[in-house]
């Protein structure tokens, strides 16, 4: 099934690149494999999938340990301050980062041990009470604090649309996030980027590949739904 999944999904991404003039190179699939077995992720990994994308520290921390070494690990689910330490050495990217308070806490974590670590700011493009994530409005406002930071860089936005059983509803969505990205760019900061865009889901991402995506973060369509953990 895996298998099988992944293929239609690839094929998915192809035509829509097609379709929206992009190049397939530059659109990621993440396999969000939370709460999924080492032997699936496996299954997963032997299909040539490399990212895989965990919402919690300790599975990702676990995972890391378990499966081949050249996996890329993304953590894309809210992280608390107090652990960063744990998840930063493992991370190849930090999808999450949501609050001023949380870079400070990574910076201060990624000074320690001197490394740099890449992150996308999430952005709660949709105001959903129940989503972390800056609004548009405090991102703008906020941004230049990011600026400072020496072992933090800042490489791009993310966010999570609503789930819409109208996957085109979305697409104003992802292209307020594209057009955010576009004007943080423009202010020519040293150390923040906006190369990198992580939106869209099993539901909606050939709609977030037409507003620019660079990673689609894709979980029920490879695995099937999960039960409630």
């Amino acid at each position: 099934m895996i298998k099988e999944n992944i293929k239609k999904i690839r094929e998915d991404i192809s035509s829509a690149c097609e379709k929206y003039s992009r190049k397939i190179s530059d659109v990621t699939l993440i396999a969000v494999s939370k709460t999924m077995p080492v032997e699936i992720v496996q299954e997963a990994y032997d299909c040539g999938i490399r990212d895989f994308g965990e919402n919690k520290v300790q599975e990702l921390v676990s995972k890391s340990e378990q499966l081949p070494d050249d996996i890329r690990w993304h953590m894309i689910g809210h992280l608390q301050t107090n652990k960063v330490k744990a998840v930063i050495k493992k991370a190849a990217l930090i999808h999450s980062v949501d609050s001023l308070k949380l870079a400070e806490a990574i910076e201060n974590e990624a000074s320690k041990l001197d490394i740099t670590v890449e992150g996308l700011l999430e952005v709660n493009v949709a105001n959903e009470e129940s989503k972390f994530g800056f609004s548009v409005s405090e991102l703008l406002e906020q941004i230049a604090a990011f600026d400072k930071f020496k072992h933090l860089k800042i490489r791009g936005l993310m966010t999570v649309a609503p789930y819409v059983s109208d996957p085109k509803c979305n697409e104003s969505v992802f292209k307020k996030l594209k057009d955010l990205s576009v004007d943080i760019n423009a202010r020519k900061f040293h150390n923040i980027e906006m190369d990198l865009l992580s939106m869209g889901m099993s539901n909606d991402y050939e709609i977030a590949i037409s507003q620019g995506t660079t990673f689609i973060r894709v979980g029920t369509a490879i695995f099937g739904v999960r039960g409630r953990k």
